[in-house]
């Protein structure tokens, strides 16, 4: 069957070969462990059960995970061993199993939830990169939709993502996200057990393109958003060619950003402490909970 989960409808059979994604059918995973580093209604004091997913539908020559997404390095596991590793996550206490990085499994996801339900949400954390088809399948099996709005600027979507349709699709996703999960319902300890939490990182050179995307989710979403604005770039992955990517975000860029948001009304708004742009908060892929 020809795959078309995701925009690029790269028309692959992940049966026998692998997708623009770079993987087949099998899941294939990279880590999954305790991670505190999310917001804090999704890491709480806990840890949010992260299961990182190798391959990845967009191209972004700035990747963090560049290693897994582009390189795909992982180990294939079985739905019942994927069953396994959630359950073990969730017996160490985790608030959440977060599904990292699960576009291109959307639909063999679907079926997995629909088979196995935990007593913990899940968190569909993605770069946004969607087709509202395709999440129109995962409706009432995902808590909470954290994706990414990466771009609104179809020229920097191509020229940094190699998906110049990026934001076409991007907002539709986000709509549909808002729509399934449009209550943002947390417990007396703050930790959130269903919504959407809507994650924008600051490109250096980039902040007009940022205080567009936050008009765009005021008049689409509404300033009752969640929005988590994200200072963490670093340099990594194929920026070579790419000057105005070569360097971290100035303070200056980042409180620009911080200010419009707050000055256009929204009500609840996450920041990053700019220590945060630094290689020691990637992940270590060496297959932790396999």
């Amino acid at each position: 069957m020809e795959c078309t989960i995701c925009p690029r409808e790269c028309g692959a059979d992940r049966k026998s070969e692998k997708g623009y994604c770079g993987v087949g059918e099998e899941f294939i995973l990279a880590r999954a462990a305790k991670h505190f580093w999310e917001e804090p209604p999704i890491s709480g004091t806990k840890g949010s059960g992260t299961v990182f997913f190798s391959g990845c539908n967009l191209g972004c020559v700035f990747c963090q995970n560049y290693e897994i997404s582009h390189g795909c390095k992982g180990k294939s596991v079985s739905a019942e061993r994927l069953r396994e590793i959630c359950l073990s996550l969730i017996n160490e206490g985790v608030h959440n199993i977060n599904l990292v990085n699960p576009t291109h499994y959307a639909l063999t996801l679907s079926e997995f939830l629909e088979k196995n339900s935990f007593s913990v949400p899940v968190v569909y954390n993605s770069g946004g990169y969607e087709k509202t088809e395709t999440l129109e399948r995962l409706e009432g099996k995902i808590d909470i939709y954290l994706p990414d709005l990466k771009y609104i600027s179809d020229e920097r979507s191509g020229k940094y993502s190699s998906a110049p349709d990026y934001f076409t699709y991007a907002s539709k996703a986000l709509t549909e996200m808002k729509r399934q999960c449009s209550e943002n319902i947390f417990d007396k300890e703050g930790i959130m057990h269903r919504g959407m939490i809507v994650r924008h990182l600051i490109l250096p050179k980039n902040t007009n393109q940022s205080l567009k995307i936050l008009d765009w989710i005021k008049e689409n979403l509404g300033t009752d958003t969640i929005i988590s604005l994200m200072s963490q770039y670093t340099p990594y992955g194929r920026v070579e060619n790419f000057p105005e990517l070569q360097r971290k975000i100035t303070e200056r860029e980042y409180a620009k950003v911080i200010d419009y948001a707050e000055s256009i009304g929204f009500e609840h708004i996450f920041t990053q402490s700019p220590l945060s742009a630094d290689e020691d908060f990637i992940p270590d892929f060496d297959f932790t909970g396999i």
